[in-house]
């Protein structure tokens, strides 16, 4: 068993953030890689068994899944949902909603016309008895790939039965996702079936995450809706019709990161929108409410939350699980640049971890871009950590826990594994990894195991996979 707490290898942990729970001991233990390729092969093919998307995958993005997954405890996973419903909750609030649209674009403000939004991202730290809510997202992308590989582990730290309800869920996702699209059009007032989508985001076949698409447009395909992949400026938008080609789009599946639609490139798609003659998921309100990161420094402010209406117990969800976060500013510049070890900066527009700044990193240059742009300084909780390699050359990667979340219930919980600053997937051994909830009896089986195996020629847990 690697000793993580104590390990050179978390240089990340010099903030003291507990002890281990038992799920999580299985992390620093465990290494064995449940990574079936030739179940992904199959996951990924389509109906003729093609594996081309496969290939793609490989040669395009070879460190987009992890061959290890995750585990955590059912505690935490429970913390998890409370964080989430409590959020929830607050953001339902009309006095929020006020406050945070009054500081938002114009096209923010405009009523989305009953769509709620597809895919939030809520992404967590963990570890222990911590937990941090890190960020929200408004288009979080990753859902259908973690379908895809929930079909491909066979996780040697679950019984049979858990083991068959993992890979089940697969499928169980995949429907659950073009179920919430259809809820998204009806949802809009529409009463005719959903017959068009248009999977959007800029030169869409550049993207890293382009694979993701197809397996979009495959899902559409196979309950009967025409989906296209497009750029927002193969778009037009005339006679109250937005189309691609001549055909007509009824829903637009947004993953563009200009979540104002502000560009020139988006401009049809803005005008469609504004007139109702679409439906776009997710759309720039629901970026408003929940994404922008100024809306973490409310979320962490005891004094605004009581002001807005929020109980005291969901005020102490919130206050207990979300790093204190504040606007950095002239104001507060020599305070934040002082503690600066401590913090983690990020820009209020931006995504992806661009332009963020873990504060021990930070250089007076750096600094001098902080104070110039918008940023929020965040209170730096360390990610989780989970063993890679082997015993005899083991080293440590982090991750974090990303809740895919739709109309307030979590749809998935998925782990991306990285090394860094902030989550990538460049990382050997890294990327989108399935989450297994343990609960304490279970995972103490495993850690029985791991140890009385610990240095053996042999499996490294109680069950049998690959090393």
């Amino acid at each position: 068993m690697v000793d993580i707490k104590n390990s050179e290898l978390a240089g990340d942990l010099a903030i003291n953030t507990g002890p281990l729970l038992p799920a999580e001991m299985i992390n620093s233990s465990c290494f064995c890689s449940s990574l079936d390729k030739d179940a992904l092969r199959q996951a990924l093919s389509d109906d003729f068994n093609s594996p081309a998307l496969y290939d793609l995958v490989e040669s395009r993005c070879p460190f987009l899944f992890s061959s290890r997954p995750i585990f955590v405890s059912d505690s935490q996973s429970e913390r998890i949902a409370s964080v989430i419903e409590a959020i929830e909750s607050v953001i339902a609030l009309p006095a929020y909603r006020a406050k945070v649209l009054a500081e938002a674009p114009e096209i923010a403000q405009y009523d989305a016309g009953g769509a709620r939004g597809v895919f939030y991202g809520y992404d967590f730290h963990l570890r222990g008895e911590t937990l941090a809510l890190i960020e929200i997202n408004t288009n979080a992308g990753g859902a259908m790939l973690n379908a895809a590989v929930a079909k491909a582990h066979r996780s040697c730290c679950l019984s049979a039965p858990a083991l068959a309800a993992a890979i089940a869920s697969g499928a169980a996702l995949e429907d659950s996702i073009f179920k919430m699209f259809e809820a998204e059009w009806a949802s809009s007032m529409h009463q005719r079936p959903l017959r068009t989508v248009a999977i959007v985001d800029d030169a869409p076949e550049q993207q890293y995450l382009y694979p993701e698409f197809i397996l979009f447009q495959r899902l559409f395909g196979k309950f009967g809706v025409r989906a296209v992949i497009a750029s927002p400026s193969e778009l037009t938008f005339s006679a109250g019709v937005l189309r691609y080609d001549n055909l007509a789009i009824d829903l637009v599946y947004n993953r563009l990161t200009d979540f104002m639609l502000a560009s020139p490139a988006c401009q049809s798609l803005r005008s469609a929108y504004l007139e109702r003659a679409v439906v776009l998921t997710p759309h720039p309100q629901a970026h408003a409410l929940y994404a922008n990161k100024r809306n973490l420094a409310l979320l962490s402010d005891d004094r605004q939350l009581e002001e807005l209406g929020v109980s005291s117990e969901v005020r102490k969800v919130l206050l207990e699980n979300i790093p204190h976060t504040e606007l950095v500013d002239i104001a507060n510049a020599d305070r934040l640049w002082a503690s600066r070890r401590k913090l983690f900066f990020k820009p209020l527009a931006g995504y992806g971890g661009k332009a963020a700044y873990r504060g021990e990193k930070v250089t007076k240059r750096v600094w001098e871009d902080i104070l110039a742009g918008d940023y929020i300084a965040q209170a730096l909780v360390p990610a989780g950590e989970r063993v890679n390699g082997n015993q005899e050359n083991p080293e440590v990667l982090k991750f974090d826990l990303r809740c895919y979340v739709y109309d307030g219930r979590v749809q998935w919980t998925a782990a991306r594994v990285y090394q860094g600053q902030t989550t990538n997937f460049r990382t050997p051994g890294g990327g989108f990894a399935p989450v297994y909830n343990l609960d304490d009896a279970r995972a103490s089986v495993e850690i029985d195991a791991l140890t009385s195996q610990s240095g053996a020629q042999a499996d490294c847990c109680s069950g049998t996979c690959s090393m």
